[in-house]
């Protein structure tokens, strides 16, 4: 099975669950809001955005259909998700899972995701010293990590990558080959790759499709396969190329 059946298999998936939120009792129409310093069970809404105050201590989902979800510092949450909206994790959050399909997500520093961050159109951001223990991915939007370490791959089909501040990901950084996802310019264009100085791909570079790609000099990187090789990466000196 291909990986873009694979993500619209994910997309479906998640509609499904969210959409029955309605079924399980939720909020509907209302914006949900759990306290600093308490504890709960979960929440979920279909209209609405989801708040989790400071310190607070969630023991199930937090899922949304249309609403952000915001997530304020030092709190613990199991997974977050939602459909139309973004995931903003404060410092020091500890968390299971983030998703989105439209919608950016933005991870605060020195906070912990044991499993995976994923959008399908939306920008991802981790922040400096926050950790992803599984893969971060998707389709179309920027993908920054600023310090942050990536234990699984880092896949995009459309979008930038940056790795900057001495960032690490430990698998493989993958840019698929575009077959329908996109719009516009955003089936044309080269995606821009950079893997900024002190910061190290642990696996290889897989390259789908071309791409602009620059490694500074003071970067690692495993390799680069694919429709292009390390020769064809330009290197640079600075911070930025």
């Amino acid at each position: 099975m291909s990986r873009f059946v694979t993500k619209s298999a994910f997309t479906i998936g998640l509609l499904f669950v969210l959409l029955a939120i309605p079924a399980l009792g939720a909020t509907v129409n209302k914006s949900v809001k759990i306290e600093a310093g308490s504890e709960s069970g979960g929440a979920s809404s279909v209209n609405g955005s989801i708040s989790v105050g400071a310190d607070a201590v969630v023991t199930g989902n937090v899922k949304t259909v249309n609403g952000t979800i915001r997530v304020d510092k030092g709190a613990r949450i199991e997974k977050a998700s939602t459909v139309n909206g973004g995931v903003r994790l404060a410092e020091g959050v500890q968390s299971e899972s983030l998703s989105t399909v439209n919608g950016s997500i933005k991870v605060g520093a020195n906070t912990t995701v044991d499993g995976e961050v994923t959008a399908v159109n939306g920008r991802i951001t981790i922040e400096d010293r926050g950790n992803v223990a599984d893969s971060v991915s998707n389709v179309n939007g920027q993908i920054e990590l600023e310090g942050a370490v990536v234990g699984g791959d880092l896949k995009t089909v459309n979008g930038d990558v940056s790795l900057a501040d001495g960032s690490v990901l430990k698998g493989d950084l993958v840019v698929e080959k575009n077959s329908g996802w996109g719009w516009g310019k955003s089936k044309s264009r080269k995606p821009r790759i950079v893997i900024g100085p002190g910061s190290r791909v642990e696996g290889k570079i897989m390259l789908e499709r071309e791409v602009e790609l620059f490694i500074s000099e003071t970067a690692e990187v495993g390799g680069v396969e694919g429709e292009m090789s390390m020769e064809d990466a330009i290197r640079f000196s600075g911070k930025r190329p």
